[in-house]
């Protein structure tokens, strides 16, 4: 029987091989159809190096990947405006980029295949059309497949329209509609009946996303670690994909203003806890591997209490990476670290409630610091940012956040500050009328790749805007200087620490977030009850008063609050207060 190749180009990141292209073959092959999948991103990362490939496949913005492969891809069309003057990527341009694509198609027996697929996201379109192109020409008879995030909605038929070497491309989720493609083509039948299939000529819209994903069989991974033994690169500390789960459960009813993720297909849906076990249990045993990176955009809240909690009873040794939403409580922070979490991007973008409320977030700031207070104490890795730019914000939100940041130095800092992207499919770009952004266009790299016949207003994915009544970029350079040295606090050996002891009545904090600086203080009776109450999460005046049943009247509760914080050891939210200071004590 004929068979399918599935191909991952660059600018896909190399150190993991593509859930994408290990599902998608799995799924074929259990439907009688053989496929090979085809990480042709390892070859050009022997080519051109580890550093600098990733260097580029890191950096969304701008297009830098894609421009890479433009002449390759589009010849004469391509523009002929530069995206940069580096020499290096001049040379990878003008001579690594052909010398690899000759590589690919003379070094792979593609004569063999009558379907090659590209599964293509964020820098992987232009790329794969060199790739596409290329094939077409020596073998016109093959049938070329495009799918993935760069295909969804109105990108996928642009593309398809005008990309003259994309013969069919699968819009939205393709488990159903790639394996009913490959039947369609075996039985001479037209492939764009199909759900979600399209070609120049048309097609038919998607269907409903799956409702279920216990059906999907484990992706299969093996020939990315063979062709990277082949090339020598090390797969040792490689973090295996895995999907417990598709959509947004917190987006779907509330979308976060500013994110683009889930274009067509935000409905949460995620594998059962049983399911999820019996997988990881399955791909440790095949790939010799115990680290394990979710690709969901968020964590099913029930394997707070049916997964992980397993796992550490059961006293297995995994490693895991998850999305999750920042609104954990301490116990349930506990429970990921003693279930193998030591990583986690919890959607922390902002260290103010009032910003946070404009993003539609659904957390408050307190619990945001909350969140990187627990996962220190339990000793995992929190990957965030801070991001500004929304249309409702004021100098007070960013000169407040600027003020905290000292008092936040013994929590791990965010990677970066910046301006909020603007992102196709997020409700900032769907909806200008509730969101003044002023002017917006395609980010400029576009024009530099694409070729005229390309609309690239419906094949952008990120926009450049000039929002109205926008902030001068000086309110911002405080907070940003501020989280600067946040960041170059922590490059030491030993981080900053703000730490405390108690025993009854008595509570003493070891201040050392600032070298110069550092002590001890020492508090007493109701002071340290109150502080002590407002350790495992944030709470109000009223309630410290209510637990710890007082006889002083709530506003010297509220007085104690100030106290605490004009010593920077307590964030204050409006009427929530959080103590700032860990258990000294480990494990807890």
């Amino acid at each position: 029987m004929w068979q399918t190749a599935l191909v991952s180009m660059p600018f896909r990141q190399a150190d993991r091989p593509s859930i994408q292209l290990g599902l998608l073959k799995a799924i074929g092959e259990a439907r009688g159809f053989p496929i090979r999948t085809v990480h042709a991103n390892l070859d050009f990362v022997r080519r051109i190096g580890m550093d600098r490939y990733a260097a580029i496949a890191d950096q969304p913005r701008p297009l830098l990947g894609d421009w890479l492969f433009a002449v390759a891809a589009f010849g004469q069309d391509a523009p002929e405006e530069r995206l940069t003057d580096d020499e290096d990527l001049l040379r990878i341009r003008e001579q690594d980029v052909p010398a690899y694509l000759d590589e690919l198609v003379e070094g792979f027996p593609w004569h063999e295949f009558r379907v090659v697929g590209f599964s293509s996201s964020f820098q992987q379109n232009v790329a794969s059309f060199a790739l596409a192109r290329r094939l077409k020409e020596r073998y016109p008879d093959l049938v070329t497949v495009f799918g993935g995030a760069n295909f969804d909605g109105e990108m996928g038929l642009e593309l398809v329209r005008s990309i003259d070497c994309v013969d069919y491309a699968v819009i939205g989720e393709g488990d159903t509609a790639f394996p009913a493609l490959l039947e369609a083509i075996e039985a001479g039948t037209d492939p764009t009946l199909i759900p979600g299939v399209y070609s120049r000529d048309g097609g038919t819209p998607p269907a409903q996303p799956r409702d279920g994903l216990d059906d999907l069989p484990p992706p299969d991974y093996d020939e990315y670690f063979s062709r990277a033994a082949e090339l020598g690169l090390p797969t040792n500390d490689v973090w295996l994909p895995f999907e417990s789960a598709r959509g947004c459960w917190w987006g779907a009813k509330h979308h976060c203003t500013f994110c683009g993720l889930n274009g067509s297909t935000m409905r949460f849906r995620a594998k059962s806890p049983s399911r999820v076990l019996a997988e990881f249990a399955t791909q440790s045993r095949r790939y010799r591997t115990f680290r394990f990176e979710a690709v969901d955009n968020i964590l099913d809240v029930r394997y707070l209490t049916e997964v992980f909690p397993v796992i550490a009873t059961e006293h297995h040794d995994y490693q895991f990476f998850y999305e999750l939403k920042a609104n954990l409580t301490r116990a349930q922070v506990r429970t990921l670290a003693r279930g193998g979490v030591v990583q986690v991007q919890p959607g922390i973008e902002s260290l103010s409630s009032h910003v946070l409320r404009l993003m539609d977030k659904g957390v408050r700031a307190a619990q945001n610091v909350n969140l990187l207070r627990w996962a220190r104490y339990y000793g995992i890795g929190v990957s965030w940012n801070i991001l500004w730019g929304f249309p409702g914000e004021t100098e007070y939100d960013y000169t407040a956040q600027a003020a905290a940041v000292p008092h936040l130095v013994h929590l791990q800092p965010p990677a970066g500050a910046d301006r909020v992207w603007l992102e196709r499919f997020s409700p900032m770009f769907s909806q200008p009328d509730k969101f003044p952004l002023g002017p917006r266009h395609p980010d400029r790299s576009y024009r530099m790749i694409y070729p005229s016949t390309v609309d690239i207003s419906r094949v952008a994915y990120f926009y450049d805007h000039s929002p109205d009544n926008a902030l001068p970029d000086s309110v911002y350079a405080t907070l940003a200087k501020a989280v600067d040295e946040w960041a170059h606090a922590w490059q030491g050996a030993t981080p900053p620490s703000l730490t405390y002891r108690t025993s009854p009545g008595y509570l003493e904090i070891y201040d050392a977030r600032h070298p110069e600086r550092t002590g001890t203080y020492t508090f007493r009776d109701t002071l340290a009850d109150i502080y002590l109450a407002c350790v495992d999460r944030p709470t109000t005046a009223r309630a410290v008063h209510g637990k710890l049943q007082l006889r002083h009247p709530v506003e010297a509760v509220q007085e104690a609050f100030h106290q605490f914080a004009d010593r920077g050891l307590m964030f204050l939210d409006g009427d929530l207060a959080l103590s700032l200071a860990l258990p000294r004590t480990p494990g807890r």
